[in-house]
């Protein structure tokens, strides 16, 4: 009787849309975080969603990497080099974007006191340093701390050899194994409605509306240069490459990973969502499987809007003049230092230092502009990856049915 019960509210769960399930999630969330502030029991929820992604993200990234190339059937043809193209590209944009948005509505910061956080990097150097020493770090620590430089590097070898040596049947059961993770981790992404409910209740709980009063119109400049990466640039990129409506794809890179990745603020927590995606886009496994978590590591639009904005906001409270050369030359290095965002205890907040040097402001005064950062992260921060990770689907979507138009292939009606 009461298996019969369980049964059936599993079927009717499972019979409503996923997106349907998460919005439902979403209201019932913000509805808790108002009128049940205190029951922080209910966070745990979004707790355990987030952790559990991020757990199993790793190992399915190093499992279909390796498994894909051991098995012989990866393709990082042309279509890996036009994904790598996309990301570098569309992130100069943003901080091009960004940069102009700072001029048309300058910026300037109420500097909170200082506060503690972790050593900045020096300089674009370190940075660099960082994703070297990353791509040779320990493979076991590499999965331990989710370093997915390492993973890749890691698991480009580690396919590489068991292509050459393995015998068909160790091949596959290592593909067997990969597709038993994958399995794993669509049972978490069914459960996301409630890992995000106790997400926004625990936001909505902490820190009510006020966010969006104190610092409201440096968030609206953050904001609306995401929403204009996100829904005019890289829209406009996708019809010059494909020759046709973007939006359809664009939306529905924003539903299914978008809405998501803004929850749990965690491009890597993202990554198996993302592969979800990919799966029902009907793209190749062997290609989004490498590409979409180096996208969580260098396609870094939203980092690089950060760094610009909060930069050019901290010069502006400072009553430093900014030109044009300048000003393009700190487009390039926030581009150059938003890749290396992932690579750094922190991410792009912890970049903007780095960029505040540029214009010669002390360590101390940057620091300030970083502590401001984390006060209006729950927005930013949340925004950020929701434009990072969507994109990472949008563009090896895009590289991936480019393909398909050259060979003569005709491309999805619907996405």
């Amino acid at each position: 009787m009461v298996t019969n019960i369980i049964k059936r509210i599993v079927s009717a769960y499972n019979s409503v849309s996923l997106i349907l399930r998460i919005c439902a999630g979403i209201v019932i969330g913000a509805i808790l975080g108002i009128f049940l502030s205190g029951a922080g029991w209910i966070s745990v929820f979004g707790s355990l969603f987030v952790g559990a992604l991020k757990a199993i993200a790793p190992v399915l990234v190093f499992a279909l990497v390796s498994s894909s190339l051991a098995k012989g059937a990866a393709k990082l043809d042309r279509r890996f080099g036009l994904v790598i193209i996309l990301y570098l590209i569309t992130t100069l944009l943003a901080s091009l974007v960004a940069v102009s948005a700072s001029f048309i509505f300058p910026q300037t910061i109420t500097l909170a006191q200082k506060v503690e956080v972790d050593a900045a990097p020096a300089g674009i150097g370190q940075v660099l340093n960082n994703l070297l020493i990353n791509a040779v770090s320990n493979p076991i620590d590499a999965l331990v701390r989710a370093n997915y430089i390492g993973i890749l590097t890691w698991a480009l070898i580690f396919g590489f050899a068991m292509k050459k040596f393995a015998g068909d049947t160790t091949k596959s059961m290592f593909t067997e194994i990969a597709q038993g993770i994958s399995q794993i981790v669509r049972w978490i992404i069914n459960l996301a409605p409630f890992g995000i409910m106790g997400l926004v209740f625990e936001t909505v709980s902490t820190n009510g509306l006020g966010i969006f009063t104190n610092y409201g119109k440096l968030l609206l400049v953050l904001v609306g240069s995401m929403l204009f990466m996100n829904l005019i640039v890289s829209p406009a990129i996708v019809a010059i490459i494909l020759r046709r409506n973007p939006y359809p794809l664009v939306l529905r890179c924003l539903r299914e990973s978008g809405i998501t990745a803004f929850f749990t603020r965690s491009s890597a927590a993202n990554i198996p969502v993302n592969m979800e995606l990919c799966e029902k886009l009907g793209l190749d496994e062997d290609m989004y499987s490498v590409s979409i978590p180096l996208g969580a590591t260098i396609n870094m639009d939203g980092a690089a809007i950060t760094i610009a904005v909060m930069t050019l906001a901290a010069a502006n409270t400072l009553g430093i003049s900014v030109d044009i050369p300048t000003a393009l030359i700190l487009c390039v290095l926030a581009t150059l230092g938003a890749c290396g965002a992932s690579g750094v205890a922190g991410g792009s907040l912890l970049l903007i230092p780095l960029a505040c040097s540029l214009f010669g402001i002390s360590n101390d005064i940057a620091m300030q502009v970083v502590g401001v950062g984390f006060i209006i992260g729950v927005v930013q921060d949340s925004m950020e990856t929701a434009l990072n990770s969507s994109s990472d689907v949008l563009f090896t979507a895009t590289a991936e049915y480019y393909s398909w138009k050259k060979n003569g292939k005709p491309l999805p009606e619907k996405f």
